[in-house]
């Protein structure tokens, strides 16, 4: 037996919400064979475990079938974005799908949930990730420091509001690359944000 690794599979962002197809299972499926165990996370994402030696073989395989693969662990997460019920254009689907591409798979002290939703509703629960972002009309909000699990769950706060969607990715990007900076070990978002302060995150987000 090689050595194995997990990879993390999810399927584009789109209107109506987490959506695979009979194909793109029936991939994942044939790839993993009949005695394999599919993880579905709360990330919105399955992990699936391979062969090392076969990664890039496998990943061709997947994104030809339409699907998104990601490291697994700790970095990360591909967004968790809400169903866009409100439609692509108002809901901001393409502003996801970029904010996405920058933020998925980055390196980081824990595994970091970035939420996304494109109206007030809030139904992807932005408010209950690390980093939250809710599209207000034509401009952007961000939460941060969300705390979902345990006796001590929290809601987010409002690091900053009003920002044009040429702001959003550079603004986000940039707690990441602090978090990875400044974090104490394997310290989880919602301490760090504690411990900084949020006048602190609010000058490094600009």
């Amino acid at each position: 037996m090689g050595e194995k690794m997990n990879i993390a599979v999810a399927p584009p962002l789109q209107v109506g919400g987490t959506l695979f197809t009979p194909e793109q299972l029936s991939t994942v499926g044939k790839i993993v064979g009949p005695e394999a165990k599919i993880e579905m996370t709360p990330f919105k994402q399955i992990y699936v475990q391979i062969p090392v030696e076969r990664r890039d073989e496998i990943v061709t395989s997947l994104e030809q079938a339409g699907l998104e693969v990601y490291p697994a662990g700790f970095v990360s997460k591909s967004l968790i974005a809400c169903n866009f019920c409100k439609g692509a254009e108002e809901a901001g689907l393409e502003t996801a799908r970029t904010l996405n591409r920058a933020i998925a798979g980055i390196a980081t002290p824990t595994p970091l949930k970035i939420g996304y939703a494109g109206c007030a509703l809030g139904t992807s629960e932005p408010l209950f990730k690390d980093i939250g972002v809710v599209k207000m009309r034509h401009t952007f909000d961000i939460y941060v420091g969300g705390e979902p699990k345990g006796i001590k769950v929290a809601a987010a706060q409002l690091l900053v509001g009003g920002l044009q969607e040429d702001q959003l990715i550079p603004t986000v990007v940039r707690l990441i690359d602090f978090y990875k900076t400044e974090a104490k070990g394997k310290e989880k978002f919602s301490k760090f944000v504690n411990r900084m302060t949020l006048t602190k995150l609010q000058e490094i987000a600009g």
